[in-house]
């Protein structure tokens, strides 16, 4: 009775780690006050092995390029586009396209003009991750990036 148990027990495990929701990706933001009136955000992908996010800048018909909306405030405002570093550039069987990606971490900047004393910029981003095997569905993730 006690081996049937333990087998039980070992299966259940089994069955719970591979039933686990894959998150290969983990953001992280802060904001660093570059004068009275400007400031720049940072929104950080951090990429386990193997995986990879996709660039803001591609073609159209491929993977769902990374994208970042900013919930419009009186206590600042855009200034520019959302920039990123270089990014890997490949082409890529499944998408039959050349595709521009991440490895390992990214990080995104977006500059701001303040308009308020103290701002709370909000917004959300959208990203796709996939490895050699498989993708994930895209991901809408809500951040919330205080300036002070």
């Amino acid at each position: 009775m006690k081996n049937l148990f333990v087998f039980a027990l070992a299966l259940f495990l089994n069955f719970s780690a591979s039933s686990q929701i894959l998150k290969p990706v983990k953001w992280s933001y802060a904001a660093k006050k570059t004068s009275k009136t400007e400031a720049i955000l940072y929104l950080k992908a951090t990429i386990e092995d193997r995986w990879h996010i996709y660039s803001q800048n591609m073609a159209d018909g491929g993977p769902v390029k990374t994208s970042f909306s900013f919930v419009p405030s009186k206590t600042y405002k855009l200034s520019g586009k959302t920039v990123e570093p270089k990014a890997i550039t490949k082409f890529e069987k499944s998408f039959e396209m050349n595709v521009s990606y991440f490895e390992k971490s990214v990080i995104f900047q977006q500059k701001i003009k303040l308009t308020g004393a103290k701002a709370l910029v909000k917004g959300t981003l959208e990203f796709m991750v996939c490895d050699d095997q498989q993708c994930l569905p895209p991901e809408t993730v809500e951040f919330s990036i205080p300036v002070s």
